[in-house]
């Protein structure tokens, strides 16, 4: 069943756009109204096949290789676009970013926006997995050093032509990276403009673009979703903004909510397609003669609908090679409703090996680095690297238990937040209790022989100390569970290894088949 054809065809949101009343301010601007542009022979249909936010995630790229090919088959009356919005790329695994780069050239993606984990390499490393790349990095808001890798190889925009048809592709890069990606090398090399002058570059860009005579305006956006908001309303001359970087899902067109209104009155639709390619998008859209929008309709599909068929799975294993079966999972419990907020016993898997693999009393690592879950059934190699696609360098580092307590209360915070980000930190070695509001109220080290003893979460001890298995990330300061430092004295030791090679030993050594089981390591309550 071709499911992307068929969900577009029955999809019911279909909406009618008109312009709105540009002497009102935008908090008192009404819907549109409810009357059709007529059908003209003026009009230009686009067709307009997107993803964003994949992080790596290979075996969700092979699926949407397959939605692609029936977006192909999809009839269509005028243009078909296919574009990124960053984060296709994640870590710093060359084998990785390959394939993810290939991915885009495989689909037929003509632009990408650059994403925060597009950064996650250094600027060498980027340029490298990028030169046979048959799309365009766009970010109109970055700067590169002259003497970079990368000098000439981002773009603020660039402009498509189908059947006689123009469309300005503009791309934006997220203020907020250095949170991202902690203190790697690769910004060194960018300079990444804030909100208001990112929204003053767009506007100089759609301007320059307006300029040449073409009025279809697409911006590749990964700044998130609340800066699009303002993106669109102030500025003019912006049609769609592709959105990306807080991982949000916009499923179909509602008024006030993704289609908004620039500064002049215009139209401007707004999408976000979620995170880990577990959806992918299809927006049907009808511009005037004049390049206004005058028609949305935004299919978003689930990637797990469809196959990874065998052609993309050989592609992949030609860059990674064939994977290797680990081990069998005997029984394992569904992956948390809310990764960031929850004990969850497969990234606790992780975790363990971590600990066990390096010896140490503690093993440390942030949420938001699980991006999957263990199945039952074979596991191989390319599982691990599903559940936790990030290519970190691993450490011991000395960490004093007040380090620990202040590290897990940053963490905490997250129960407050709308996008619950940064996420809780997973352990091995410790146990705590912390309330849905964000309180920790409890704190065990537990020792390898099972003993416990308390540590004081309102006073712990500066000076007994405990080593630490984490990621370069996390010890660097990457979503500040530590003070931002880039050569922090409590790192013992570095490994140029990820903590998936270890997990994968640890796997391999457990007696077979494995159960992967609840714990009660992390205890969210009320607050």
């Amino acid at each position: 069943m071709n499911l992307i054809i068929n969900a577009v065809q029955k999809y019911g949101n279909v909406q009618q756009v008109s312009k709105q009343p540009v002497q009102k301010p935008v908090s008192e601007q009404k819907p549109p109204v409810d009357t059709f542009v007529k059908n003209s022979e003026n009009n230009i249909e686009a067709d307009i096949f997107y993803v964003a936010d994949i992080h790596g995630k290979m075996t969700n790229m092979e699926r949407i290789c397959s939605m692609s090919k029936n977006f192909d088959a999809m009839k269509s009356n005028g243009v078909k676009l296919k574009l990124a919005s960053g984060d296709i790329l994640l870590g710093s695994n060359p084998m990785t970013n390959k394939v993810a780069s290939h991915f885009l050239n495989w689909i037929g993606v003509t632009a990408n926006a650059l994403g925060n984990h597009e950064m996650d390499a250094t600027p060498d490393a980027l340029a490298s997995t990028i030169s046979d790349a048959k799309y365009k990095l766009l970010a109109a808001n970055v700067t590169v050093k002259a003497d970079s890798p990368m000098a000439g190889k981002i773009q603020k925009s660039k402009i498509e032509e189908y059947n006689g048809q123009k469309f300005g592709i503009i791309g934006t890069a997220p203020s907020d990276a250095l949170e991202r990606v902690g203190t790697r090398e690769s910004l060194h090399d960018f300079t990444i403009d804030d909100i208001d002058t990112t929204i003053k570059k767009v506007q100089e860009e759609v301007n320059n673009l307006k300029a040449q005579g073409i009025n279809k305006i697409i911006v590749l956006s990964h700044i998130g979703k609340d800066m699009d908001k303002r993106l669109a309303q102030e500025t003019e001359g912006i049609d769609i903004i592709l959105g990306g970087h807080t991982h949000d899902l916009y499923k179909g067109v509602k008024n006030g909510d993704n289609l908004l209104y620039s500064k002049s009155g215009e139209p401007v639709l707004l999408t976000q397609i979620g995170k880990d390619g577990e959806f992918a998008g299809v927006l049907k859209t009808v511009f005037d003669k004049e390049g206004r929008l005058v028609k949305a309709q935004n299919n978003v599909m689930r990637s797990g609908l469809f196959s990874r068929t065998l052609p993309f799975k050989t592609a992949v294993e030609s860059i990674i090679g064939k994977p290797e079966v680990l081990a069998t999972i005997k029984s394992a419990p569904p992956a948390p409703k809310n990764r960031l907020i929850s004990n969850n016993p497969h990234g606790n898997l992780i975790v363990d090996a971590m600990r066990h693999e390096l010896g140490t009393d503690i093993a440390i690592l942030n949420a938001g680095n699980i991006r999957g879950y263990f199945p039952e059934g074979e596991i191989d190699s390319r599982r691990i690297n599903d559940v936790t696609p990030f290519e970190d360098k691993m450490m011991i580092c000395e960490f004093s238990e007040k380090q620990i307590v202040d590290a897990i209360k940053v963490g905490a915070k997250s129960f407050e937040k709308s996008d619950f980000k940064p996420g809780i930190l997973l352990v091995s070695g410790l146990e705590y209790t912390v309330t849905d509001k964000g309180q920790l109220l409890d704190l065990n080290y537990i020792n390898k022989d099972g003993s416990k003893s308390k540590i004081d979460v309102n006073n712990p001890s500066e000076t007994r100390k405990f080593t630490v298995a984490c990621d370069d990330f996390f010890a660097y300061g990457g979503d500040n569970y530590m003070p931002v430092n880039p050569n922090p004295d409590y790192v013992i030791k570095k490994f140029d290894v990820d903590k998936n090679v270890y997990t994968a030993n640890y796997i391999k050594n457990l007696p077979q088949p494995l159960e992967i089981k609840e714990d009660d390591r992390i205890e969210i309550v009320k607050g």
